[in-house]
């Protein structure tokens, strides 16, 4: 690092040290994830007109395009970032490349959506090129960590190899306009490729990352993802207010939104995974990638969130049933990711897993309430409830079994894991 902090001169790319006290997210890492904000946002409203209009194949097509390209593109930032950020003038620019392709990328979803409902081809050129700049970037900066890394060398030029060869795939498939089902082959082995890169990469020798500025990196994201539930929610309450006034419907929207981000919040929360993950450096894949369909489906609650204010607005067409799916599936998802990673990161505890099971059957019975006529802002109270009865749960019960666990890990660490 330069010898003067406040002169970001060109500073050598050695790795970083992964045992590094009080290490934070830098202020460039947290702007750079203000722009996945606007990803999030134009995502999932798209999302959730789609599945008012009942386009709900489309909906959920585009949707997991975008998510993968979204969260991927983030997650390998994050993690060349923990492991090489020297935030020197070089790295701040590279950087910055990086944002435009985020926004490029947002800008280009909105189309793709478009396209899928029509069916005619599949309009992905804006946003495959916007991930492709994002890629680009990040392969430069594993050649310039190869060059002043000597001791990753080999793992730094296989992540720029296989990426940038990923990339001739992406280039293809935003030329090439084909239809749904033809783009389908196409990214399907592209989207492999990529999420099998790191294994490739670092076969043989690991990069430096830091656990606890990794976990922390991705709570911050998994805080902005439910930024988008909040905004679900004034969403609803608004539609609601807007056709009826204040009402009994409009306190339990407001409330019912509001402490469904809260408790999606609570949960995930509830795992220490700094100190986990650190415990447990050899399965930072799996705590990695298990992240995908969270992230995910907390931005597609807030997506759900905006399919019930259609409901409420008159503006959808599905039923009251479909459109409390569009909300409690994704929580069903959120619930279970989480309680596997919670498994896979400190083993498995019988309550946890049975408290998330009879999560799972309240959403499903909020779906069934309402296609028996409950009205959809009950049935949202009802998903929360279940989702607030599996925090007393978890805290009265699961709570020591989970502090016990650690204990037993650390106790087990007798000497750091090898990178």
């Amino acid at each position: 690092m330069s010898s003067n902090p406040l002169r970001h001169a060109m500073a050598r790319m050695g790795g970083r040290d992964p045992h590094e006290a009080h290490r934070a997210a830098t202020p460039l890492e947290l702007f750079f994830d203000l722009t996945f904000v606007i990803a999030f946002g134009v995502a999932g409203s798209q999302f959730a007109h789609e599945i008012a209009e009942a386009h709900v194949l489309a909906g959920l097509l585009g949707f997991s395009f975008a998510m993968f390209a979204v969260i991927w593109a983030w997650i390998n930032f994050t993690w060349f970032a923990s492991a090489y950020d020297t935030d020197d003038w070089i790295f701040r620019v590279v950087t910055m490349i990086q944002i435009v392709g985020v926004l490029v990328l947002a800008m280009g979803i909105e189309p793709m959506f478009h396209s899928l409902v029509e069916g005619d081809h599949v309009d992905n050129a804006v946003m495959v090129g916007g991930y492709v700049v994002m890629r680009l970037a990040l392969v430069s900066q594993w050649i310039r960590a190869a060059r002043q890394d000597p001791a990753r060398r080999e793992t730094c030029l296989r992540y720029a190899r296989y990426l940038a060869l990923v990339q001739l795939g992406w280039i293809a498939v935003a030329v090439i306009e084909a239809d749904v089902p033809t783009t389908l082959l196409m990214i399907a082995p592209l989207i492999i490729l990529e999420m099998v890169t790191p294994f490739a990469a670092e076969r043989k020798t690991r990069t430096p990352w830091h656990a606890h500025h990794i976990a922390e990196r991705y709570g911050l994201l998994a805080i902005i993802a439910l930024g988008e539930c909040l905004i679900g929610a004034i969403e609803t309450l608004r539609a609601i207010v807007a056709n009826h006034g204040w009402s009994v419907d409009a306190a339990l929207v407001g409330f019912g939104g509001t402490a469904l981000a809260f408790a999606m919040w609570w949960i995930y929360f509830m795992l220490p995974a700094g100190r986990a993950l650190h415990l447990r450096r050899h399965r930072s894949f799996l705590f990695g990638y298990g992240h995908i369909p969270i992230f995910a489906a907390i931005a597609a609650t807030g997506a759900g969130l905006h399919v019930a204010a259609y409901y409420i607005d008159h503006e959808a067409h599905i039923s009251a049933a479909a459109a409390v799916a569009s909300i409690a599936i994704p929580v069903a998802l959120f619930k279970g990711s989480v309680t596997w990673l919670y498994s896979i990161m400190v083993g498995g505890d019988r309550t946890v897993i049975t408290v998330a099971g009879g999560v799972l059957a309240a959403m499903a019975a909020s779906v069934g309430l309402a296609a028996a006529g409950t009205s959809v802002p009950v049935c949202l109270l009802v998903i929360v409830l279940a989702l607030g009865a599996s925090i007393v749960i978890d805290e009265r019960r699961a709570s020591s079994r989970l502090h016990l666990a650690l204990q037993k890990l650390e106790a087990g660490a007798t000497a750091p894991r090898a990178m």
